[in-house]
């Protein structure tokens, strides 16, 4: 192998590398849950939100956009956390739901 082919080698495997994650994350976030919720006024509303959902079977990761009222939903590898289960957790986090979206669909009642 020569210097020349050596560094093409290397820079198409490090952009492997580097593209790789990023794939896998955009392909995830296909299947995140977004929940619209009424009245998060702060991280602690958020905390208690997420309290809640993490208890939920699949769910790996909740992220909170307090000033959007936004809950995410970040599903375990090759599962979908139950719609129902999501918006019983945030009533039992003492919220109501606005709206729900997710890979399974959108939700403006109780699935």
């Amino acid at each position: 192998m020569t210097a020349c082919t050596r560094r093409r080698f290397l820079t198409v495997a490090s952009s492997a590398l580097v593209l790789a994650p990023l794939t896998a994350a955009a392909n995830n976030a296909k299947k995140w849950t977004t929940i619209q919720v009424t009245d998060m006024h702060c991280s602690a509303c958020a905390k208690k939100i997420a309290g809640k959902l993490y208890k939920v079977s699949g769910v790996l990761e909740v992220r909170a956009d307090v000033k959007k009222d936004l809950a995410y939903v970040v599903p375990q590898k090759q599962k979908t956390p139950a719609p129902r289960a999501l918006w019983e957790a945030v009533e039992a986090a003492g919220f109501k739901i606005v709206q729900m979206t997710g890979p399974t669909g959108t939700f403006k009642k109780k699935p």
